[in-house]
């Protein structure tokens, strides 16, 4: 009965892939793809911005493992190789500074800069484009 069960359906659905294909010519139907839409100015400015957001983000937790957390001499030991307490930090410019040496590396302070006046310059971008095409649909629907 379970062969009955199992085969009989596989067989006819062989069966019937094998006459489909015989009819058109050995090619399945193929489904038509569906034409993407185009992404507008405004969401290709807002993925800009969230990139931006999430570089900026993480850059900024790098810059901040260079900091002391629980034990400060140890961030002198792991970043600068001394056992020392540090001279000061900061977390916004990251900045750790040990015997007088800067520990961050310095393409972090202007990195999180660049990152962040890219992401405050895309969403306002992708407002002002938003509010545009809005203003535009609006026209067109009024028939202006």
């Amino acid at each position: 009965m379970v062969i009955l069960a199992l085969v009989l359906p596989a067989w006819a659905g062989i069966t019937f892939v094998g006459l489909v294909r015989a009819r058109r010519g050995d090619e399945l139907p193929r489904p038509r793809p569906r034409p993407r839409p185009r992404r507008s100015p405004a969401k290709k400015a807002t993925w800009v911005a969230v990139l931006a957001f999430l570089a900026g983000g993480a850059l900024h937790l790098y810059g901040l493992s260079y900091m002391p957390f629980l034990q400060p001499e140890d961030a002198c030991w792991f970043n600068a190789g001394y056992m020392a307490v540090p001279d000061s930090s900061s977390a916004l410019p990251v900045s750790l500074v040990c015997a007088g040496e800067e520990i961050v590396p310095w393409w972090v302070n202007p990195g999180l800069l660049v990152l962040a006046v890219t992401a405050v310059a895309a969403t306002l971008a992708s407002i002002v484009l938003a509010v545009r095409g809005a203003r535009r649909a609006a026209a067109v629907r009024r028939g202006a």
